[in-house]
Order: structure tokens, then C-alpha cells, then sequence
């Protein structure tokens, strides 16, 4: 979850695309280059390196046009291959 919230705060749409699980990627992501993140708190998180399913969810900050925003999500995420994938938000 840090790296794509990195990935996010440095426009790396290449990188978040890798990370996306291929069942929900899409084609391309528009990313906001008006948005300045601030900051990411994880509040919980599930699934470990045994584990082939786990959550996390958390608060990011950020601004756009001077305005404060915050996104939180409950995101589940998927392991193949050692590497942990975003599948969705969980509803």
C-alpha cells in the first residue's frame, strides 16, 4: 500500500498499472497532476506473506487547486508469485 501511495505522490501510472491485479487493471489510468499528496496513515491491515488474500485500509491526504481532500478505502489485495497485487475497494 505505501509504494502505490508513493507511486500516486510521484505520477508513476507505470508503476501503479504493474501492481494492479490483471481481473481489474484498467487499460490506462489519468492520474491528477493538479493533486500535491500530503499523507498516508494505514488504520489496519490483514494478510501477511503466507497469506494469499489481505486488506488494508487507510486515509490519504491530499490537495487539489488548494483544497484538502482525504480518501479513505478498505482496499483488498491479492498475492501471486510473492508479489501482492490491488484487486478493489472493498464495499
Amino acid at each position: 500500500m505505501r509504494a502505490r501511495y508513493t507511486a500516486y505522490a510521484l505520477g508513476d501510472e507505470s508503476f501503479l498499472l504493474r501492481s494492479w491485479h490483471p481481473i481489474t487493471r484498467p487499460l490506462s489510468l489519468p492520474l491528477d497532476t493538479q493533486a500535491k499528496w500530503l499523507g498516508l496513515t494505514v488504520l489496519s491491515s490483514q494478510g501477511g506473506s503466507s497469506d494469499s488474500e489481505g486488506t488494508v485500509e487507510f486515509i490519504a491526504r491530499y490537495k487539489v487547486g488548494g483544497r484538502a481532500h482525504r480518501l479513505q478505502e478498505r482496499s483488498r489485495f491479492l498475492r501471486q508469485d510473492n508479489e501482492w497485487y490491488y484487486l478493489a475497494p472493498v464495499s
